[in-house]
């Protein structure tokens, strides 16, 4: 049964979302400055923080799944989730500080970096994971899944944009700040106490609602047991679509987040205010996704919401692109070439995030019909594994990036007035050709996912008449489902 069987309260909706923020906060950090801070202030070969990061993330979505399946298992009067978001916060804290301000003398090397990496890593997913998980524990709603992860995203987005306009504002505000330890390090401070103070908030005040023993007491772990639960899960075959689609968009997320610099700089010729005003730009289109997600699921459902939202995405960030290679645009680096850009960015990015929480929403509905099947529930478990293909796809997109960019002729440290015209037009046929082929690819898959919202109520609805008879004949329900366990007396 649900935690929740009638309308969310407003409140649980901003406490539960509040616990993104963490996420944001790492994503924004490990996306924009870590590379800058190791490579260029500490003074570590690119290649050998690339390589630390890389591998840490390989480890990290490895270990995902198993921080699910425990994550599943955990019976305490506090429930499965909680104890988790209690915990894992603290050292998340004083290892992010550390990652920004590292413990170690001279240089940091390859295993250094990668044991900071690591540590963040799996303690962020041992906050994000069973965070997440309680949304289909929260509701079994087709809609008010939708809800909760819409004040999830808008949160994360919120915890990484400030973060981003912290550090350019206070922390690191002028190019000089930007070469110099110190501003990194109270860059870490400031992220280390959000992330606690998020993570533990949310669980706080979640606390009253979620806070009750399991029903069911996990058998015995073991680790043959546990890997054979997860692959077991795993081969769901609303999960093996899922994963196929998801596949597709993360890398070409992967690969946007990686070369945007690279395009906003060298195609589109960005002045400092244009990069000012970019982050801006980001906000504002998850304002409209947290405005329209909602309609467009009751409308259309989440597949038909995710593939459209991937298509329509791919249209209008790509318009601007096509109408440069033809001709058609004006002269780049103006305020009027900018502003055209960033009302097309600005839906572009609506509809791709829309695509992406559609996704990420649609695996609430995995849970049902895996228990459907095996009689057991698996929210932290599917979670978990969104997460090893997010991951895994994130560093694929990166990974193309690299292969565009070595593949044009564009140097080390090129200005911006000095990038050739012929090199402009490769780099924007390779990513249209790249983004084009992954979006259609994620469009078709997510399109087909097989989980319907009159299938999802039908699964609820049948489930929740078996919770009523359980009711009604508790010990009946017990000998039916071991004879040998009770014997009945006239």
């Amino acid at each position: 049964m649900a935690f929740i069987t009638g309308p969310l309260p407003q409140r649980l909706k901003l406490v539960h979302g509040s616990g993104a923020v963490a996420f944001g906060i790492k994503d924004s950090g490990f996306s924009f400055f870590l590379l800058p801070f190791y490579n260029l202030v500490l003074g570590v070969d690119a290649g050998t923080v690339g390589a630390a990061l890389a591998t840490a993330l390989i480890v990290d979505a490895l270990v995902d799944p198993l921080i699910g399946h425990l994550s599943d298992r955990t019976y305490t009067r506090w429930g499965r989730r909680l104890p988790w978001l209690y915990i894992a916060p603290i050292p998340l804290a004083l290892l992010w500080t550390l990652l920004w301000s590292p413990p170690f003398t001279g240089t940091p090397g390859f295993w250094d970096i990668l044991a900071l990496a690591v540590g963040v890593r799996l303690l962020l997913s041992a906050c994000e994971v069973p965070s997440v998980s309680l949304v289909p524990e929260i509701t079994d709603d087709y809609d008010d899944r939708t809800t909760l992860f819409r004040y999830r995203f808008l949160s994360g987005w919120l915890g990484g944009l400030l973060m981003m306009v912290m550090a350019f504002s206070v922390f690191l505000p002028t190019p000089e700040a930007q070469l110099r330890p110190d501003g990194y390090a109270e860059y870490g401070i400031f992220g280390a106490a959000l992330m606690a103070l998020a993570v533990i908030g949310s669980a706080a005040g979640q606390h009253g609602t979620v806070a009750r023993l399991p029903a069911v007491k996990p058998p015995p772990f073991s680790f043959k047991g546990a890997f054979a639960e997860i692959f077991d899960a795993f081969r769901e075959k609303a999960f093996l679509i899922f994963a196929a689609g998801g596949l597709a968009i993360y890398v070409a997320q992967g690969m946007t987040f990686s070369i945007t610099q690279y395009v906003n700089l060298y195609v589109w010729q960005f002045s400092e205010t244009a990069f000012m005003f970019y982050p801006a730009v980001l906000f504002l289109s998850v304002v409209l996704m947290f405005l329209a997600v909602g309609p467009l699921h009751r409308m259309w459902g989440k597949p038909k919401s995710a593939a459209i939202g991937a298509l329509v995405g791919l249209g209008l960030y790509f318009t601007p692109h096509a109408l440069l290679l033809a001709g058609w645009w004006p002269e780049t680096g103006t305020t009027i070439s900018t502003s055209a850009l960033f009302v097309f960015l600005i839906f572009a990015n609506t509809a791709s995030v829309i695509s992406i929480i559609s996704a990420t929403s649609m695996v609430a509905e995995i849970v049902e019909a895996f228990e459907e099947r095996a009689g057991k529930r698996a929210e932290g478990t599917f979670y978990a594994g969104n997460w090893l293909v997010q991951k895994c796809a994130t560093g694929g997109g990166i990974l193309v990036t690299s292969l565009i960019v070595q593949s044009i002729d564009l140097a080390p440290g090129t200005a911006q007035a000095d990038v050739a015209p012929e090199t402009v037009r490769q780099l924007v046929w390779l990513y249209m050709i790249a983004s084009t082929g992954l979006m259609l690819a994620a469009a078709y898959w997510l399109g087909r996912f097989p989980i319907t919202r009159e299938q999802h109520e039908a699964r609820v609805a049948a489930r929740r008449l078996r919770e009523d008879e359980r009711e009604v004949d508790p010990i009946g329900d017990a000998v039916r489902a071991d004879p040998d366990a009770h014997t009945i007396t006239p």
